[in-house]
């Protein structure tokens, strides 16, 4: 897969592809129907994917919680698995912002990428003041000569799928519902990072990641699986996760803290893909490091025999 960030300068190999546009994020099973109809609109073409970076979402409003279900790298590994040829990652900056429907469909998808299709979802909005919507791009496709398709919200079970829905799901600590719509686990994907070594001490070496940026699952133990993505190490492993803020530590920052069932080797700077499958229990303190111990044991034991049964 091929990344392009620049609308302006495109190889011409890069141009003419069938595009879906739209944030992707969390790439969930609505997102893949609508890349699903850009493959079908024009199977001779590439095809691609347009969305931006930062989320328009956290440009307009830097200072809002967390929201973000993926950050830039999961999202594109995620749409390369996906057989996305191209993605289109473009700037939102000041001038994107500041482009008018008919500018940004000229100037963008017409002149600058050439593209030959369109995809976007019934609700699309586009362009300064997220003035235009699906009829008008649907006009200035047929005024400047590409494709368009206009798909319909997928709904489940009389529920519209959305990312909003999953980030709901997985604030009450429903990980299968909010894969169920996904069409795979939630994953939180990152470097790990250095740590405080307490799990090491306590006979339990976790793979420390952040998660700032991103929109917070609930708070708690969860049995987990996981992809280490590079390094000497790489491969599929099960274990069990905390996220969260780490009470019994009095912790501030949240993060996610991976245990690997059977595991030994130094993962520190490697690349992670957390998936998770199954809340629980909330965090908690404990009168003793004694009776945290025997809770991490019960822990991992019933994550070990919830994956074992997928």
């Amino acid at each position: 897969m091929r990344i392009i960030r620049d609308y302006k300068f495109v190889e011409p190999a890069d141009r003419g592809a069938s595009v879906a546009i739209g944030n992707f994020d969390g790439v969930h099973i609505g997102h893949r129907s609508v890349i699903e109809l850009a493959r079908q609109a024009a199977p001779d073409v590439p095809l691609g994917v347009m969305t931006f970076e930062p989320h328009p979402r956290e440009y307009f409003a830097p200072d809002s919680p967390p929201f973000r279900l993926m950050r830039g790298p999961a999202r594109a590994h995620r749409l390369q698995k996906l057989g996305v040829e191209r993605l289109y990652e473009l700037p939102f900056n000041a001038a994107l912002a500041g482009l008018t429907p008919e500018e940004f469909a000229r100037s963008v998808i017409c002149d600058g990428l050439g593209l030959a299709h369109v995809v976007i979802g019934a609700d699309f909005c586009f362009g300064k003041a997220r003035s235009g919507n699906a009829a008008d791009m649907v006009r200035f496709g047929q005024e400047m000569g590409f494709g368009v398709t206009v798909a319909p919200l997928l709904e489940q079970t009389e529920r519209v799928i959305s990312s909003t829905a999953i980030r709901t799901a997985l604030s009450e600590g429903r990980p299968r519902d909010a894969a169920a719509m996904l069409g795979h686990w939630h994953r939180i994907e990152g470097e790990v990072i250095g740590g405080e070594q307490r799990g090491r001490e306590l006979g339990f070496p976790t793979a420390n990641m952040s998660i700032d940026g991103l929109h917070p699952p609930r708070f708690g133990v969860y049995a987990v699986l996981v992809d280490v993505l590079d390094g000497p190490h790489k491969g599929s492993y099960r274990g069990a996760a905390s996220v969260g803020v780490r009470p019994m530590f009095n912790g501030e920052q949240p993060n996610i803290e991976t245990f690997l069932f059977d595991f030994s080797g130094d993962l520190y700077g490697a690349t992670l893909s957390v998936g998770l499958v199954e809340y629980l229990r909330p965090e908690m303190t404990f009168d003793g490091l004694d009776a945290l111990i025997a809770q991490m044991d019960a822990d991992c034991d019933r994550a070990r025999d919830i994956l074992a049964a997928l």
